[in-house]
């Protein structure tokens, strides 16, 4: 950090210190929020969704090898392709704002282009089918439908307008990658890759599996079985961890057999069997080939670099927000819900920002915008905040200024916003 950049750093903090009236209830009660955040952030998220995606980041940049990602979403790339690989990987993925980063920032630096990698970024959170099917169930066919079709064009439209605006960022980027791209063979072939990192993605989606209102139907059936389906994965996982990585098999037997009895002994806490699994993971590519330990070393360059952004990140929105669904935050919910009635411009756009900072876990965007709807939010403002929310946070938008720099991430959120706003308009006056 840039020495004035560390002074005006300094002088918030003491300014803030300063002023803020910290005798205040109201303040008392955001700073308690900001750490209930916090604790409920880290007991619901890190170990299920950050390490899992931090991992299979690790993995992007160890093994799957960059002539791959150059060629399915490099600058250059077919755009037909790329885009609609990354436009409809929330489909498959069904992460939150946060949980994307890390696989965001690994195919991005293994060569991915602004224009697809962005695509993926926005699409990662916010095309999940559940979600959509919820929204359509409990806000309205209308607003559901209106959330698929924005949020898949949304995705390709921002990757278009990025690559565009960055043309010749990309292009130098480019001709520089085609001049160091190595002619050595990748450690996987393309097909041991796909398994490898599927495996990962198959454990991250349904350990991650969210409950549905009904107590029936498919998406119930499915919830039922998440951690059959997810210790099914972690075998195939472990079969490539040992085949195809050299990772050493009597540990990685003993690390199964561990799992297993703690998850039959205790199934009442997953979390148990699966931190443990983690444990196991890390310890058995630490001591065994230069492969695992590379992709360990690497997997943790990318928790130092973004897990502390976000813990930070999830205080401020914590204290200026408070909890999903609570009212502790230092800016009232009431304020929000009174200027977000009707369908100006204006409504759509605080809407729109409201939900670029607010930070929402899977799935909990939608009771919240249900209950916003029944203090008079405007059906345009709701849309705009379900096409904004999603993909966005605090927390999110910290982490991607340290990725993609500020110029970029600044381009990034405001094109979010102001998709949002204008789709939320346009919206609200035909369902109007």
């Amino acid at each position: 950090m840039k020495d004035r950049y560390k002074l005006l750093l300094v002088l918030a903090i003491f300014a803030l210190a300063y002023f803020i009236p910290f005798e205040a209830g109201r303040v008392q009660s955001a700073i308690l929020e900001a750490f209930y955040m916090l604790q409920d952030y880290a007991q619901k998220h890190v170990l299920l969704c950050l390490v899992p995606a931090f991992f299979i980041a690790g993995a992007i940049t160890v093994f799957i090898s960059q002539a791959s990602v150059m060629k399915y979403l490099g600058p250059l790339a077919n755009k037909f392709v790329s885009y609609s690989v990354a436009s409809c990987s929330g489909t498959i993925l069904a992460v939150c704002s946060c949980t994307v980063l890390p696989l965001f920032a690994g195919i991005y630096r293994m060569g991915a282009g602004i224009g697809p990698a962005t695509a993926f970024l926005y699409s990662g959170p916010a095309i999940n089918i559940l979600a959509i099917v919820l929204s359509a169930k409990v806000l309205g066919w209308q607003i559901g439908v209106a959330r698929a079709v924005g949020s898949v064009a949304f995705a390709w439209v921002i990757g278009l307008l990025m690559a565009f605006i960055f043309r010749d960022d990309e292009l130098e980027k480019k001709k520089v990658q085609m001049a160091c791209m190595p002619d050595e063979e990748p450690a996987l072939k393309l097909w041991q890759q796909a398994t490898y990192v599927a495996s990962m993605i198959g454990v991250l989606v349904f350990a991650n599996w969210a409950k549905p209102q009904a107590d029936e139907g498919l998406w119930h059936a499915i919830y039922a079985a998440k951690w059959y389906v997810t210790g099914a994965f972690g075998l195939l996982f472990t079969y490539t961890f040992v085949k195809w990585l050299k990772a050493k098999t009597w540990l990685s037997i003993i690390g199964v057999i561990c799992v297993a009895l703690l998850a039959f002994l205790f199934p009442q806490f997953p979390l148990l069997s699966f931190g443990a699994g983690i444990a196991f993971l890390v310890y058995a590519g630490k001591t065994s080939s230069e492969e695992t330990k590379t992709w360990v070393d690497s997997t943790w360059t990318f928790t130092l670099m973004i897990l502390p952004l976000l813990f930070g990140g999830v205080l401020i929105a914590g204290f200026l927000l408070g909890m999903p669904g609570g009212d502790n935050g230092i800016i009232p919910n009431a304020w929000i819900a009174r200027l977000v009635g009707g369908n100006s411009v204006w409504a759509n756009l605080l809407a729109s920002l409201v939900g670029a900072l607010m930070y929402f876990a899977t799935l909990t965007e939608v009771p919240i915008v249900q209950g916003l709807l029944g203090s008079g939010m405007g059906k345009g403002p709701a849309l705009a905040l379900l096409l904004a929310g999603p993909a966005l946070s605090l927390p999110n938008m910290i982490v991607i200024r340290s990725i993609l720099g500020t110029k970029k991430a600044l381009v990034f959120f405001g094109l979010v916003v102001a998709l949002s706003t204008v789709v939320g308009v346009v919206f609200g006056w035909i369902v109007g």
